[in-house]
């Protein structure tokens, strides 16, 4: 006979699965079961479990005790299941009310002392509560994140006794404040757009990618400002809607990067090393965890030196850079998690990074630029919408040099560009749209169709021009497509060597 039932979810992605805690307590010699296919933290939840009820002064009945995971053929993977199966058990040995918990789902994991910690992926469990129409019981550390997921009964409990006693109506939990939520520190900490002296070229290649979410690729010598331009590109970034804020915040949650419990409101910028792995870029493991280029989801992923990235890792962007999803496939698993992120890359115009200076490149010049290049693929660089050179700034301009733009003048610039491109696309970026979008005037029609032969572009390749020329344009208040606009794109096609 079933004793009790208690809610709880399992996870594939960052989506939440319905999983039902059945507790049966029979005569028969002592034993504590978990069924349902639990991997190994769910089967050392009984551990955890046992200490944390006789941490509260509750002993397990010398009975035969099954939890039951239903549907049963559905994996349960992590340590979330230790509060709903303690809450589970105590319900069924009649220490707190069962139709109390009828009305809530649970997640946290157990300390030996009964403590909550904190388990990944809540804000994806109090959206599936709240399409259940029921409440949310998880850490109190994660209360606010609760909250951020639309639930507005949540119980966020500090340990298992003053649960317990608030279940039973001996004592009343602090609610959980949504506006108490600590200010995002990652909102204010870009580095300014006037640091940057020169690099005139670069600095309007980054306004028109940050405009229209537009990939961009920049080589040029070591030193010469690559990596320093690109960390400011975050700050050019318009702040997250609400529901991209949501998207953002629900895989740092599955990926157990959300200490805070903060909702993430910036466009997150990612900069892997190039020692990352195929799994690490695009995300796997044991429990399928999502991957960096998930990880900058609705903002930017960085790759610092491309060509020294592995080539199957480099391979393994193509699917994400044009559908903007990553796909996990595993043998236990098959996960598909959002990537719509902006690809932004730098490198040495060779290994030794001097090609084209004649008094520091190495004797393989120009073969080892070509050679250097060729560690990235056609169709992987025909993804790219910019190809801008970077050249070094002398120290003598650098003294001389003007004052630079500084961040909040360039952003503004952006955000009154993305505001027409939400106007006319319906929220979607310059980057995704369709061809038939980029209305051109009838004088620049000619120079478009001539310069796409010229360049032999594919049809990805002419599309991604007219994408760009379609930014410009915003960036100028332009409703159509002019020749200049045409003209600077081109720009941006040209081979880097």
């Amino acid at each position: 006979m079933i004793n009790t039932r208690v809610r709880s979810f399992a996870f594939s992605g960052i989506e939440a699965i319905p999983v039902w805690i059945e507790v049966q307590i029979a005569s028969g010699l002592p034993a504590f079961l978990i069924v349902g296919l639990p991997d190994k933290a769910v089967g050392e939840a009984r551990e955890r479990v046992r200490a944390a009820l006789t941490s509260m002064g509750v002993a397990l009945p010398p009975k035969r005790i099954l939890i039951n995971m239903v549907p049963a053929d559905l994996q349960k993977e992590g340590s979330h299941f230790d509060l709903p199966v303690a809450l589970a058990l105590l319900a069924a040995m009649n220490v707190i009310p069962g139709e109390e918990l009828t009305r809530y789902a649970a997640v946290g994991e157990l300390s030996l002392d009964g403590s909550i910690n904190r388990v990944p992926q809540v804000i994806s469990a109090s959206i599936a509560a709240s399409m259940l129409e029921i409440g949310l019981i998880c850490p109190k550390t994660q209360g606010r994140e609760a909250l951020f997921g639309g639930d507005k009964d949540v119980i966020a409990a500090p340990d298992l006794l003053s649960l317990v006693n608030h279940l039973r109506g001996l004592q009343i939990l602090t609610p959980a404040n949504l506006d108490a939520a600590e200010p995002d520190i990652s909102e204010n900490n870009y580095a300014d757009m006037s640091d940057i002296r020169g690099m005139e070229t670069a600095r309007r290649a980054a306004e028109i990618a940050a405009a229209g979410g537009h990939s961009m690729l920049m080589s040029g010598p070591p030193g010469a400002g690559k990596s320093m331009l690109a960390a400011r590109i975050p700050g050019l970034l318009p702040e997250l809607s609400l529901t991209e804020t949501l998207e953002v915040t629900r895989i740092y949650s599955a990926a157990g990067l959300l200490p805070s419990g903060n909702p993430i409101r910036r466009a997150p910028f990612r900069s892997p090393h190039h020692s990352a792995s195929q799994p690490a870029l695009m995300g796997g493991g044991a429990r399928a965890k999502p991957g960096e280029v998930s990880l900058a989801h609705r903002g930017i992923l960085f790759l610092d030196e491309m060509p020294e990235f592995s080539r199957q890792a480099l391979e393994a962007l193509r699917q994400p850079v044009e559908t903007g999803e990553a796909v996990i496939a595993r043998a236990a698993a098959h996960v598909t998690y959002p990537a719509r992120f902006q690809l932004i890359a730098a490198m040495n115009p060779c290994r030794c990074g001097w090609l084209g200076d004649a008094s520091r490149e190495c004797r393989k010049a120009p073969r080892c630029g070509e050679d250097y290049l060729g560690k990235l693929s056609g169709p992987l660089i025909d993804r790219i919408d910019l190809w801008v050179p970077v050249q070094p700034v002398s120290p003598a301009d650098m003294l001389n040099a003007s004052s630079s733009e500084t961040t909040a003048t360039v952003a503004e610039r952006v955000a009154r560009a993305r505001g027409r491109q939400n106007d006319r696309n319906d929220g979607i970026r310059n980057s995704e749209i369709k061809a038939e979008l980029c209305i051109i005037h009838d004088n620049a029609k000619s120079l478009v169709g001539e310069i796409a032969r010229s360049f032999r572009l594919s049809a990805r390749g002419f599309t991604r021009l007219l994408r760009v020329a379609r930014t410009i344009a915003d960036l100028a208040d332009s409703d159509l497509i002019h020749e200049t606009h045409v003209s600077e794109a081109a720009a941006y096609r040209q081979r880097l060597h």
